[in-house]
């Protein structure tokens, strides 16, 4: 089973010296410390994995991302390491795709003789959203109030799998969408309280495969939600087209719940071993 993360981001230096990198992290706390050494380790294994320029190129751009403050740079850093670590461990080949002014995806992935790409992003919301309430609410109850925030989450995770889409337009290979949400409300400060937002999980599928049918140049959406509170099922029906795992809160070092979404619709939909494997990432 693929380990992840605790959902604290610490920040991280990155010093060169002759030629060797190194990754230093301030001590503040055993967790820290923890997910220093994974950070590092996960760097080194990509090192090994990776030999050409442009990747490793873009290696050191991600340890320069790490160190930034903006929570949403950080958090974006993260969450490329991390599954360009776990696509290796799969036995995935990975290479990182040269920044360019032109948008394009993150990683190019090789599974046997079939090519696929990855794009990767973060949500964390932006400061002014940080700082807006939740309009829409009204003077509900507490119920009220949960279901219209999960609500919420839903449509901007709707808006960012559009807004990606735009720059993924181009490619005629599989090409899949991983989108991680370290807090659900939203909110990237540290300092705030956490607010743990309830979620149905089958509301926000439907919603997802519905869009993915208007994107045909999707195949996929791997959604990640580190602290929802996944609610009940109202049915047993599910759709086929969707695959996720919950887990229990106290099981810190993973998502609360993954999700992947295959687009039904896809002009290049996913191969059966590449659904594999992104299955086993869940």
């Amino acid at each position: 089973m693929a380990r992840w993360r605790p959902r604290r981001t610490v920040r991280v230096v990155s010093r060169f010296h002759d030629s060797q990198e190194r990754l230093l992290v301030s001590p503040r706390s055993e967790e820290a410390q923890r997910l220093s050494r994974r950070i590092e380790e996960s760097y080194t294994a990509l090192r090994r994995h990776c030999v050409d320029h442009s990747s490793l190129l873009r290696l050191g751009r991600l340890l320069n991302r790490l160190a930034h403050r903006d929570p949403g740079v950080q958090e974006s850093a993260l969450a490329e390491l991390e599954l360009a670590t776990q696509l290796i461990r799969v036995g995935t080949r990975v290479g990182f795709l040269p920044e360019s002014q032109a948008r394009t995806a993150d990683l190019e992935c090789h599974l046997g003789r079939d090519r696929f790409f990855v794009e990767v992003t973060a949500m964390v919301g932006s400061a002014e959203r940080r700082r807006l309430p939740l309009r829409g609410l009204g003077d509900e109850g507490e119920q009220g109030k949960e279901e219209g925030r999960g609500v919420i989450l839903v449509r901007r995770i709707l808006a960012r799998i559009s807004q990606k889409a735009k720059q993924l337009a181009d490619y005629c290979c599989p090409v899949v969408l991983s989108i991680s949400i370290p807090r659900a409300d939203l909110k990237g400060l540290r300092q705030s309280r956490r607010e743990e937002i309830s979620l149905d999980l089958k509301y926000l599928s439907g919603a997802v495969t519905l869009l993915l049918q208007t994107l045909p140049h999707l195949s996929a959406v791997l959604i990640a939600l580190w602290d929802v509170v996944p609610l009940p099922a109202q049915a047993a029906t599910r759709l086929a087209n969707v695959e996720f795992v919950e887990r229990t809160k106290h099981q810190k070092g993973y998502p609360r719940v993954r999700l992947l979404i295959e687009n039904p619709s896809a002009t290049a939909a996913l191969t059966e071993q590449q659904g594999e494997a992104f299955r086993h990432l869940l």
